[in-house]
């Protein structure tokens, strides 16, 4: 395997760990914002979601909140906090470590080239 082709498992990870805490941030950051009744939870989107899972949706009854359905109900998406951190925390760490093994690889390539380069 080439330099190369580690450097670009290295970018895929890093890409793909982002795309993970940006679900989950989204999806912890919108958990209280209500929703039309009817409307598809664009907002909140969870990485599932986010993979073609459908979107789900809690109901509080509030008949005071102005977004309240006619029964009284306002519509929110279905978000488990704790489920989103979990993401959160592992997409994290995941992150890191690609990270650290990107900066590994770098670190023996400019090594080999200076080793190379002192040659007489």
């Amino acid at each position: 395997m080439s330099n190369e082709s580690i450097f670009a498992v290295s970018r895929a990870g890093l890409n793909q760990e982002r795309l993970r805490l940006e679900a989950a941030s989204d999806a912890i950051a919108t958990a209280d914002t209500p929703i039309a009744p009817g409307q598809v939870a664009s907002a909140g989107r969870t990485f599932s979601a986010t993979l073609g899972a459908p979107a789900q949706e809690r109901l509080v009854r509030d008949p005071s909140n102005p977004m309240a359905d006619a029964k009284g109900f306002v519509h929110y998406p279905a978000i488990d906090l704790a489920q989103e951190m979990t993401v959160l925390i592992s997409a994290s760490r995941a992150y890191e470590a690609n990270v650290r093994a990107f900066n590994a690889l770098r670190s023996m390539e400019l090594d080999a080239l200076s080793i190379g380069g002192t040659q007489s």
